[in-house]
């Protein structure tokens, strides 16, 4: 396999192919020349990459399989490490394009991703191909643009599974509910795939005496809840504080006083709301019109009213004749009542002194509305009075996406950037959300944003220093603030976790790492089009992906309860649809009825709930909830005979 990229997921997606799925891997990186002091996250990856890639050698004589050793007992060569400015299709053939199984892109730039993508299917009609890009309308158009050329290529590939398949994906997106759940205990885990859509919901400790409802199912055990301080999160090793991914029955019987994360509603969603319809079609009467200026008109409407009324019973004329002429003499382009009664003269003087009024309510009026719509287009500032907020911390990709999660959950924020031309300004100025521009590391700006009244501070800019930095001085102000950090590296994550929580034990503290957030979910989507998605469990990832029972003695003539396997792998879910009519991506397969999932008719879809005791048959498909070993296992391509 082929990773390709310029940034620390690259060195984590190589590791994680490595050392969990035991493939060969090459990396194609630039070279460090191309690391300019402007990217010190991207050049201090680039340094810790030669340490990650290095433990391999050094425990090429585990016995256990961890990093150097498959678990059929093959040696694994080391992680190769290929120069090269560019993914071109002279370097991509270089690197063995043309005889890889898959090869993923993960440049940050999505136009070195595209170029790159195009020249590889040329090489490779077969190749699996996972591409990063931000643009997700432009990826699902790319993705099918790539498989259709597989196809032109090979009309082979037709007739069978089509292995060669395209993937793209976002780390943005991957990261940004993980991010975004920081934020607020208890917020839903999403795994979205297409039309699939599977919640998973932390659940804190039951109270003595109340029974918890299971869900569907328990996926995980947490170390603590997510509103404990004090709790073990920020290891990544097995032990007794650590979350148990996949727990029995029994293990779930016995962990008294730990948070859950249960599987606890499946459903099909439709197609994408568009991105406008997230701030409204227009803006509310009160913030065109002022309350005192929506009471003056009022007035002057009242006034119109009382001397139509008058007209009508002192001159007897028509209501509709008496309207007129009052409005009439109200905007002045009436005749002067010169000869008429007094009680007629009077009025008209009466509405000539309304018509006097009624100018500069207007004119007040069209100020207002021109000024409201002014500052439509205009950043908002933070309201006075604003408190239990959500501060973030940078509208880069990864900030845009968790902005527009934490809105899509109703919760409030105030954004802080410093580049007026960021990615998620427009985004903020749809959604009204209030920002302030300025350096986060300056004095003032933290204060602007109501940093001592909110709820929660997410530091998601680029820059390690620059967040935790802002960590360090939101604590100086508000010791109990909860803080969540965005930092690349994951070992300096959990030191900077346990630091924080040392020294502010009664705050809750939670860093975050987007590389390895992300990487799970690109290499299991090069692994093969069945994965479906990935949720994070603290610092564990667990995944879900469809697999045929046929290609798995493990699960053929298995019950459901017999193929359960502990903390590696646990059937979910079965899908009923005819073997003919199965597409080989479930996750898009739409025109599965979700209202029909219980029946257990041919292509009713998926049946959830299974019973223990239902018997795996050859021909069945099932979703599985795994883990990254446990899938590796399951996946891994070098027990296969034709490898």
């Amino acid at each position: 396999m082929i990773v390709c990229g310029d940034d620390a997921l690259a060195t984590r997606l190589a590791t994680e192919l490595h050392d969990v799925y035991g493939e060969r891997v090459t990396l194609l990186a630039p070279p460090s020349r191309s690391f300019a002091a402007p990217q010190p996250s991207a050049a201090a990856a680039r340094l810790r990459a030669s340490a990650l890639l290095g433990r391999v050698s050094a425990a090429m004589n585990r016995p256990d399989g961890a990093d150097g050793v498959g678990s059929s007992g093959q040696f694994l060569l080391p992680v190769q490490e290929r120069e090269a400015a560019e993914p071109t299709e002279e370097v991509l053939r270089e690197a063995g394009a043309e005889q890889a199984a898959a090869l993923a892109l993960v440049y940050e730039d999505d136009e070195t991703n595209i170029r790159a993508a195009l020249a590889a299917r040329r090489l490779n009609p077969r190749l699996r191909l996972v591409i990063r890009l931000y643009n997700r309308k432009l990826g699902q158009h790319l993705a099918q643009l790539l498989d259709q050329a597989a196809l032109v290529a090979m009309p082979e590939l037709e007739s069978a599974a089509l292995d060669a398949s395209t993937t793209v994906l976002s780390d943005a997106d991957t990261a940004a509910p993980a991010l975004a759940a920081t934020a607020v205990a208890g917020t839903s885990k999403v795994v979205q795939a297409d039309g699939l859509l599977l919640r998973a919901v932390e659940r804190t400790p039951p109270v003595r005496g109340e029974v918890p409802d299971p869900g569907l199912c328990t996926l995980a055990l947490l170390s603590s809840t997510t509103n404990d301080p004090a709790g073990a999160e920020g290891s990544d090793s097995s032990g007794p504080q650590s979350p148990t991914l996949l727990p029995d029955d029994a293990a779930v019987t016995v962990a008294t006083g730990r948070g859950t994360v249960v599987l606890e509603a499946v459903s099909h969603t439709g197609p994408p709301l568009p991105s406008r319809r997230l701030a409204g079609r227009g803006a509310p009467l009160g913030e065109l019109f002022s309350r005192r200026l929506r009471w003056a008109l009022a007035g002057v409407f009242a006034a119109v009213l009382a001397l139509t009324v008058a007209s009508t019973l002192i001159t007897g004329d028509d209501p509709l004749h008496a309207v007129y002429i009052t409005l009439l003499d109200v905007f002045g382009i009436g005749d002067p009542a010169v000869g008429e009664p007094t009680a007629r003269q009077l009025l008209q003087l009466l509405a000539g002194l309304v018509g006097l009024a009624l100018l500069p309510v207007l004119v007040a009026a069209s100020l207002e509305a021109f000024g409201a719509f002014r500052g439509a287009a205009a950043l908002r500032r933070p309201p006075r009075g604003l408190s239990g907020h959500v501060v973030l911390l940078g509208l880069g990709k990864i900030g845009t996406r968790v902005l527009a999660r934490l809105r899509e959950l109703g919760i409030p924020v105030v954004c802080v950037e410093e580049d007026p031309e960021a990615r998620g300004i427009a985004l903020a100025r749809r959604l009204r959300v209030p920002v302030v521009l300025g350096d986060v590391t300056q004095e003032g700006v933290l204060e602007a944003a109501k940093v001592h009244r909110a709820h929660a501070l997410l530091a998601l800019t680029s820059a390690d220093t620059t967040n935790l930095e802002a960590a360090l001085y939101a604590r100086s102000v508000t010791p109990d603030l909860r803080v969540a950090l965005r930092l690349y590296d994951d070992h300096f994550a959990t030191a900077v976790y346990r630091t924080l929580r040392a020294a502010h034990p009664s705050a809750l503290t939670r860093s975050r790492s987007v590389s390895t957030l992300a990487a799970p979910a690109f290499a299991g989507a090069m692994m093969g089009r069945q994965i479906l998605g990935a949720i994070p469990v603290e610092r564990k990832v667990l995944l879900f992906a469809a697999l045929e029972v046929a290609e798995h003695p493990r699960f053929e003539g298995r019950t459901v309860a017999e193929a359960f396997r502990p903390g590696a792998w646990r059937v979910i879910a079965l899908d009923t649809a005819d073997p003919a009519e199965r597409r080989p991506d479930l996750a898009a397969a739409r025109s599965y009825d979700s209202g029909e999932h219980n029946s257990g008719r041919s292509g009713a879809g998926l049946l959830w709930d299974l019973h223990p005791g239902y018997v795996l048959r050859s021909e069945d498909r099932v979703v599985l909830a795994a883990t990254r070993r446990g899938l590796a296992e399951l996946l891994g391509r070098r027990n296969r005979p034709d490898r």
